[in-house]
C-alpha cells in the first residue's frame, strides 16, 4: 500500500515507512521483543514478527534469545556515507590538530534535513562531557542552541532558516536557551558580523562553545567548527579569545582545502 495526497506531495511506501519505524523504535528501545516492540509502535505481534524476520534476513537485525536489535550493518553503512562526505575526509585532521591544541572538545557538523549532524568529534587531554559529547554522534539535533548550528542558521538563506524554525520549533535545553524567533535572528545577525556563534550555556549548563562557519567559494554554509570546554575556563577572556582565533583559523583552512579541490557533485544540496 501507498500513502497519497491531495496536496501534491510524493506518494510513499507505507512499508517502507514502517520498517524504518521499527529500525528508530529498536533504537530507542536499545533493542526489544516482538511483543515490546509490537506496543510500542501500536501494531500487531504478528505484523512486528514478520518485519522483524524481514530485516533479519536482510542481515539489518539480530537476535539475542527473545530480543532483536540493529546489527552491525547499519554500522558498515554509516561508515561508507561519512567516508562518503568531502567535508569530513577533509576537516577530520584539522580536528584532530585543533583538539590537541586547545585540549578540550572540537566539533565537526553540517545540516541535513533542517536538523544538525555530527561528522566527528575528538576530545582533548582536558575536554569534558565524553558520554554526552558520544551519545550527539548517534542522533541529529535541533541547530538552533549549539555554537556549530547557530554558525551555520547565521550562513543559510533566511527562508530557509524560517522552515527549520517553522518545522521544528526552539524548545529550550536550558533556561538560557533562545526559544523567542525574532531574538534568533537578531543572535544570528550578531554571528555573521563578529565572524563566530557563541553557545554560553544554551545547551548544557556550565558549558560555553565557539563555533564558526566553514563555506564554498560561493559564498554557501557547508558546516561549522567548535571548541566547547567549561565556562570557567572559556569565560576568561584572554583564553577565550584564543580559542576563538584557533576555531576560526581551523574553519578557514577547512574552507581553503575545500574550495581548492572542490566540485558542485561534492555538495549537493539536500532537503
Amino acid at each position: 500500500m501507498s500513502k497519497d495526497t491531495s496536496s501534491g506531495s510524493p506518494r510513499t511506501l507505507e512499508t517502507v515507512s514502517r520498517a524504518f519505524g521499527i529500525v528508530r523504535a529498536l533504537k530507542e528501545l536499545d533493542g526489544a521483543g516482538v511483543t515490546e516492540l509490537a506496543d510500542h509502535l501500536d501494531i500487531s505481534k504478528s505484523v512486528a514478527y514478520n518485519y522483524l524476520c524481514t530485516l533479519r534476513e536482510e542481515k539489518f537485525v539480530v537476535k539475542e534469545d527473545d530480543t532483536y536489535r540493529l546489527s552491525l550493518q547499519f554500522l558498515l553503512v554509516g561508515e561508507y556515507v561519512r567516508n562518503q562526505n568531502t567535508l569530513y575526509r577533509i576537516g577530520k585532521s584539522h580536528l584532530d590538530t585543533l583538539a590537541e591544541e586547545t585540549g578540550e572538545f572540537a566539533h565537526l557538523a553540517t545540516e541535513q534535513h533542517g536538523l544538525s549532524v555530527n561528522l566527528y568529534k575528538v576530545s582533548g587531554e582536558k575536554a569534558v562531557g565524553t558520554s554526552y559529547q558520544v551519545n550527539k554522534l548517534q542522533r541529529a539535533d535541533y541547530l538552533h542552541f549549539s555554537a556549530t548550528g547557530k554558525a551555520i542558521l547565521a550562513h543559510l538563506p533566511r527562508e530557509r532558516v524560517e522552515w527549520i524554525v517553522d518545522r521544528y520549533g526552539l524548545p529550550a535545553k536550558t533556561d538560557e536557551t533562545i526559544t523567542d524567533p525574532e531574538e534568533l535572528f537578531e543572535e544570528l545577525e550578531t554571528v555573521r558580523e563578529r565572524g563566530y556563534a557563541l553557545n554560553d550555556q544554551e545547551e548544557i549548563k556550565g558549558l560555553q562553545a565557539i563555533g564558526a562557519p566553514i563555506r564554498n567559494r560561493h559564498g554557501r554554509v557547508l558546516g561549522s567548527v567548535s571548541v566547547s570546554g567549561p565556562v570557567q575556563r572559556m569565560q576568561n577572556p584572554e583564553y577565550h579569545d584564543e580559542i576563538v582565533e584557533q576555531v576560526v583559523n581551523t574553519a578557514n583552512i577547512i574552507e581553503v582545502n575545500v574550495n581548492m579541490g572542490e566540485t558542485e557533485d561534492d555538495f549537493p544540496t539536500f532537503s
